[in-house]
């Protein structure tokens, strides 16, 4: 008996088309970063303090990604920036051929920063490369202090963690520290940031790490 092992072939043909966006956003030089985290993590929030700060610097746009996307996209286009939402439907994760389709949309010969809003959730966006050049995990405080081994995966295949919300972490009985110390115990050599809305140290340590990115693309 042959047996086909369809995981596998979903995943390697989405690898391929994950390839070619990647190589169309090279051509473009545009720096494009895959945020990924639970519902309520602060993915949306982190995004926008983002664009506030590097819009005057850099073109920027958005893929919102989401069961009902409109919800988050509107909040990025009330910054005035393209923005591109994406229903996934049934689906709790982007593919790289719906990125695929969004690019298509979007003009990358004026755009210098490309960010990708995940769907909401620790496990589905694991598999599915979307042709991204940073791939973030953002895990909010209030998820417990135990959320990062209970779903390994996607911090060992992030390139960037941000543990959020930290101002709360006294509040809601969370050490934020042992979550730092849980992400590195995954992965080793992966950059952690620790933020907060209110403490702009944090925010601008999160918005340089990505604007290091943009730089880095520009000089390809």
């Amino acid at each position: 008996m042959h047996v086909i092992d369809m995981g596998h072939d979903v995943y390697k043909a989405n690898d391929k088309v994950a390839e070619k966006n990647k190589k169309k956003l090279d051509k473009y030089q545009v720096f494009s970063v895959n945020v990924m985290g639970a519902i309520g993590s602060g993915k949306t929030t982190l995004i926008e303090e983002a664009i506030r700060q590097l819009k005057d610097k850099y073109n920027i746009a958005v893929i919102a990604g989401d069961v009902v996307a409109e919800m988050d996209s509107s909040r990025f286009k009330k910054l005035d920036v393209p923005t591109i939402p994406v229903n996934t439907g049934k689906e709790c994760h982007l593919d790289a051929k719906l990125v695929e389709k969004a690019l298509d949309e979007i003009d990358l010969s004026n755009t210098d920063l490309l960010f990708i809003e995940n769907v909401g959730n620790l496990i589905c966006p694991v598999d599915f490369k979307l042709g991204e050049h940073l791939r973030v995990v953002i895990v909010s405080v209030t998820e417990g202090d135990d959320i990062i081994l209970k779903h390994p995966m996607i911090f060992k295949t992030s390139d960037l963690a941000v543990i959020n919300k930290v101002d709360i972490a006294h509040a809601v009985d969370v050490d934020a520290e042992k979550m730092r110390d849980d992400i590195l115990s995954l992965k080793p050599n992966v950059p952690v940031i620790l933020t907060s809305k209110h403490d702009w140290e944090s925010l601008e340590t999160w918005i340089s790490f990505i604007e290091l990115g943009v730089k880095e693309a520009q000089n390809r």
